[in-house]
């Protein structure tokens, strides 16, 4: 089979997307539309909420191995007990509900003041 039979029997690929502007990748343009300075402080601010939600699961995750780590390699607090349970019981049990609350309100702050930020970009436009 020759080169030319085997492109001819390829499907075929639907058009390319035209490229899209500067703007909307990134690159502000001085003299650019109220639409692509909103799309690029939209971009900005979405990658500002996802920095911040992996950041705070990284922080969750490393606090709940520690906490986990820490009540498996302490055999001590298998033998303390309160209201007859033991303490490691009470602790995988509630210990891990604070630590939920906290990263949950950090992150909601964390959020609300990127939306500021972004808020005060766009009005001094």
């Amino acid at each position: 089979m020759t080169a030319d039979e085997r492109s001819s029997q390829r499907p075929t690929s639907r058009p390319r997307p035209a490229p899209r502007p500067a703007a909307t990748r990134g690159i502000a343009l001085p003299g650019a539309s109220v639409d692509e300075a909103e799309a690029v402080y939209d971009r900005a601010l979405r990658r500002s909420q996802l920095r911040l939600a992996l950041g705070t699961v990284a922080g969750f995750v490393v606090v709940v191995v520690a906490l986990t780590a820490a009540i498996a390699l302490i055999p001590d607090l298998d033998r303390l007990t309160l209201w007859g349970v033991p303490l490691s019981w009470l602790l995988h049990a509630f210990a891990f509900y604070p630590v939920i609350i906290v990263f949950g309100v950090l992150y909601t702050r964390g959020a609300a003041r990127n939306e500021r930020r972004y808020r005060a970009l766009r009005e001094r436009e």
